[in-house]
């Protein structure tokens, strides 16, 4: 289990590391552990794979920093503090921020972590090429493991940073300090790079290496591609506050359509994937077995000491109890109006949005204006977590739903939603298990036409990823940031003064311990009921179910977002990496 993480071998980051001394220097290695052994022999190449990941789990880098901060706020997702305005999380959530966060703005922050990962894999993909034999399965599987992990770094700063430098070889003398690079010149070499991984690494379970979601496998190579083609041909925020698709024929959107619909039919065809019940993807994925072949395509991997996606993102335990030594959870949460968004019959509402807290062992109703991601739950842990700081469950970060998705919305773009429509009620099918009529009708609204469908697929990505930070980059590339965070805030106000769709909510909620003594029962969530039903119940405890609270500096709506979202699509690069750059980054145009 986790042996990834587990096993990262000392020798060989010291080795990596005083070999990428040597080319920053162009002397002579004066390491035993030469290039040419570590990359031509298959035991001792594998441990450059969880090199890199120590990348991704340090303190500062996915661990603490970005998997908390990147993809908040949006129409689906929240900084539960974010009406403090001015608190230093805040502004790196509310399209606020400055190259000064305390944050961010250090020199071993996910910037510096990112290029580090990104450099041990260059030092990997160079060793592999030049001293490997291709023709030995293992190492072709290494290579594409480390084009695809290079792959996914890049993703990542591009999301949060636009363009960024291109390092796609090991740094020399000549190459220590790089400008922003045009994000579509990285693009395409990602595009290039996964093309190869595919043929390199083994779908899963075809191996011993891809029966875990701890390794990379064929099907999430080309999920990934897809995922990068549609970010690639989509909409983004450019140099100058312009917000526009890429100029570069190479790039245009039916090209990366095409590329999509590919991928993702070559995954779907392969049948080495498959859906699970909804609560059962997270519940496999809280299991620790790391099963391939399932829904999860790739996970970030966490040691048991390692990692915050409870701690940070999942339901919060006020104090230690049986589940949990740590009183954390709910740094982040979905946006109130999510729950209100699914049908009461939707499977994935009552996984996603989860109104109560952990307290003295038992749930306790919290508040409108904080709920709390139920995809991520101590209680679902086969253990009892006992770090002080982190919790140890791995980051799922591609599922098989999202594959099927994507093809869904790329097949309605170059073909119609006719053909596309099996692909979307996949999905919805398992949605509403036990009401194929909703999803018959819905179907038939969704497929009226291409728009129709293109809508359909913006609102169905909303209620099947809340919570796995992918709207942000969603909306992004739509170019409907600043559009669906608008429609949020006056959603938002609605919602608290109860009008329009909500007005026949109730103003409380009343609540009861259940019989096993720890689930809390709520009535006066759902649209239909009413505070008139409510009382008649008798339930021993009631509250107001509002969004305001002691001592807010803001109203919920006004927080989302201080700046116009457009205009700060991205993060800055951090003041630090600025003085560090020997004058050759900055953040003009952009910020």
């Amino acid at each position: 289990m986790k042996t990834i993480f587990l096993k990262i071998s000392i020798f060989l980051i010291i080795s990596v590391l005083a070999i990428s001394c040597k080319k920053i220097l162009d002397t002579p290695a004066k390491s035993a552990m030469d290039e040419s052994v570590i990359f031509s022999t298959p035991g001792l190449a594998k441990d450059a794979i969880p090199g890199v990941i120590q990348s991704f789990a340090e303190t500062n880098s996915y661990r603490g920093r970005y998997l908390v901060f990147y993809g908040i706020n949006t129409d689906c997702e929240v900084n539960n503090s974010l009406k403090s305005i001015t608190d230093e999380r805040s502004l790196l959530s509310n399209y606020n921020t400055n190259v000064n966060n305390s944050q961010m703005n250090t020199s071993n922050n996910a910037w510096a972590k990112f290029y580090e990962g990104i450099e041990r894999a260059n030092l990997a993909i160079r060793g592999i090429r030049t001293y490997g034999d291709l023709n030995n399965s293992e190492l072709k599987q290494i290579l594409g493991e480390m084009l695809t992990l290079r792959a996914v770094i890049y993703n990542d700063l591009l999301k949060a940073w636009g363009d960024v430098p291109a390092r796609f070889e090991p740094v020399n003398s000549e190459t220590i300090y790089l400008p922003r690079s045009d994000r579509d010149v990285i693009y395409k070499q990602l595009l290039a790079d996964l093309e190869e991984a595919a043929t390199l690494v083994a779908w899963p379970n075809e191996t011993n290496a891809t029966q875990s979601t701890e390794r990379i496998n064929k099907a999430f190579v080309k999920g990934l591609r897809a995922r990068l083609a549609l970010a690639a041909g989509g909409y983004g925020q450019r140099a100058n506050f312009e917000i526009r698709r890429s100029n570069d024929p190479d790039l245009a959107p039916e090209k990366m359509y095409a590329i999509v619909k590919k991928e993702c039919l070559d995954v779907i065809n392969s049948g080495t994937c498959k859906l699970e019940t909804f609560e059962g993807v997270f519940k496999s994925l809280h299991s620790e077995k790391t099963k391939g072949g399932l829904e999860s395509l790739w996970e970030i991997p966490f040691s048991e000491g390692r990692g915050r996606v409870i701690f940070d993102l999942g339901v919060k335990h006020t104090n230690v109890d049986k589940y949990t030594g740590q009183n954390r959870g709910g740094a982040n949460g979905p946006n109130p109006i999510m729950y209100y968004e699914y049908d009461k019959d939707d499977v994935r509402r009552d996984v996603t949005c989860v109104p109560y807290e952990w307290t003295n062992g038992i749930q306790v109703p919290t508040a409108l204006g904080r709920w709390y991601f139920g995809k991520y739950r101590y209680e679902w842990l086969p253990r009892r977590v006992t770090s002080t700081n982190d919790d140890g469950l791995n980051w799922l970060y591609m599922r098989y739903s999202d594959v099927i998705l994507m093809a869904a919305e790329a097949i309605n773009e170059l073909e119609g939603p006719a053909t596309a429509a099996p692909y979307l009620k996949m999905i919805r099918d398992r949605a509403f298990p036990k009401s194929p009529a909703k999803v018959a009708t819905f179907m038939t609204q969704a497929t009226a036409s291409k728009q129709s469908f293109f809508n359909a697929i913006v609102d169905e990505r909303a209620l099947e990823f809340t919570g796995e930070m992918l709207r942000k980059s969603d909306l992004i590339r739509w170019n409907l940031l600043g559009t669906k965070l608008a429609e949020a805030k006056a959603k938002l106000q609605q919602l608290e003064n109860r009008q329009g769709k909500y007005a026949g909510l109730p103003q409380k909620i009343y609540y009861t311990t259940a019989a096993d003594n720890e689930s809390v029962v709520i009535y006066g969530l759902n649209f239909g009921d009413t505070d008139q039903a409510g009382v008649a119940l008798g339930y021993p405890s009631s509250k107001t179910w509002t969004m305001v609270s002691t001592g807010d500096n803001s109203t919920f709506w006004d927080a989302l977002y201080v700046r116009d979202p457009n205009k700060q699509q991205f993060w800055p690069i951090w003041q630090v990496f600025l003085d560090a750059s020997n004058g050759k980054l900055n953040n003009d145009g952009y910020f």
